[in-house]
């Protein structure tokens, strides 16, 4: 009698942690009849019944969602405030990641032209002085940039890569 009893005392204390935990983690607008904490409560005084009633009554089932009403029906797109108001935050962020893409394209062609072509002698692209005519970036003269990795790179027969 006492090698049945073990076991089935040790099979009872783990289904009650099961359900505990079962009951802990669970989404709460999914949980029938009792909070949350009333169903814990349930299932540690009234041990095995009350992790059968948990798993019996106080789950619900997934795809279930409890609305204003007591009733659950699926809910069409055009009728859910929630998923509207969702499709206007995201359409208002993709117009603001298109405006932010503009305009970093915009300084990146005004930046390649500031350095191609500064507008007066002493002009210094953004983050410092022009390289001097020794400096591998400094074309022949010493002045406007040389600039390896562009198609036009010119005589020097290089692409700007190593091992290129």
């Amino acid at each position: 009698m006492v090698r049945l009893a073990i076991p089935l005392v040790v099979a009872a204390v783990v289904f009650m942690i099961y359900a505990v935990v079962d009951c802990a983690l669970f989404d709460r607008l999914r949980i029938r009849g009792l909070s949350r904490a009333w169903w814990i409560v349930v299932i540690l005084l009234v041990p095995v019944i009350g992790a059968v009633l948990w798993f019996v009554i106080g789950r619900g089932r997934a795809g279930r969602t409890a609305r204003a009403g007591g009733r659950s029906a699926p809910v069409a797109p055009d009728d859910d405030s929630d998923f509207l108001r969702r499709l206007d935050r995201d359409a208002e962020q993709e117009e603001r990641i298109r405006r932010l893409e503009q305009e970093l394209a915009d300084l990146d062609v005004e930046l390649d032209e500031t350095i191609d072509h500064p507008d007066t002698p002493g002009e210094q692209p953004p983050g410092g002085a022009m390289p001097g005519p020794g400096h591998p970036e400094s074309g022949p003269s010493g002045g406007t940039p040389h600039r390896p990795d562009r198609p036009d790179a010119g005589d020097s027969g290089t692409t700007g890569r190593p091992n290129g």
